[in-house]
């Protein structure tokens, strides 16, 4: 049953134990509010992951405002967004006032170490997932082959592919909407 606390409690524990951040969490969230709880189609996630990264602005935190949002309207966009915010902030607090004396350690650089190929693998799987569930043709195969070569291999900013992508978009759509 959605409630405010439940959404809050959902962001909290997704927030409180993926470590890496916004794309760390995707594939929790997904799984947590599509698969199980039935909250949102994949189509609805992927709408809403896809508007998130486009906006300045944290990734999880952006998530979890549009989420909110579209499940329960303002107050379930601010249940989920402090539900989002809240773990880091107390974890980030406590690292500062208890850990400060041992980040020179050699434990706690190990362990930060360890957890590195962790997270890219919370990263590289909901983004192999959503990948393989989109419509691909040869003009979206294309687009996503540039969009990584022009990034890894010429440091061409994301958020001017974004924009020419956009423009993009655009084109194609009013190309489409003359033909018919």
């Amino acid at each position: 049953m959605k409630s405010y606390w439940s959404l809050f409690w959902t962001f909290v524990k997704v927030s409180a134990f993926t470590i890496g951040g916004g794309m760390a969490m995707v594939a929790v969230v997904r799984d947590i509010l599509v698969v199980k709880r039935k909250w949102m189609t994949d189509d609805e996630f992927m709408d809403i992951l896809a508007i998130s990264q486009a906006l300045p602005g944290l990734l999880a935190v952006n998530t979890a405002i549009f989420i909110g949002y579209r499940l329960m309207g303002t107050r379930g966009s601010i249940a989920a967004t402090l539900g989002s915010v809240l773990p880091p902030f107390v974890i980030i607090l406590a690292i500062a006032m208890l850990f400060s004396g041992y980040k020179d350690n050699a434990v706690v650089e190990a362990v930060f170490k360890g957890i590195r190929p962790a997270v890219v693998a919370l990263i590289a799987v909901p983004t192999i997932q959503m990948a393989l569930k989109q419509k691909w043709n040869w003009f979206y195969g294309i687009l996503a082959i540039a969009t990584m070569l022009l990034i890894a291999l010429l440091k061409v900013s994301p958020i001017y592919i974004i924009l020419v992508v956009g423009v993009i978009a655009v084109a194609v759509a009013k190309y489409r909407e003359g033909r018919q």
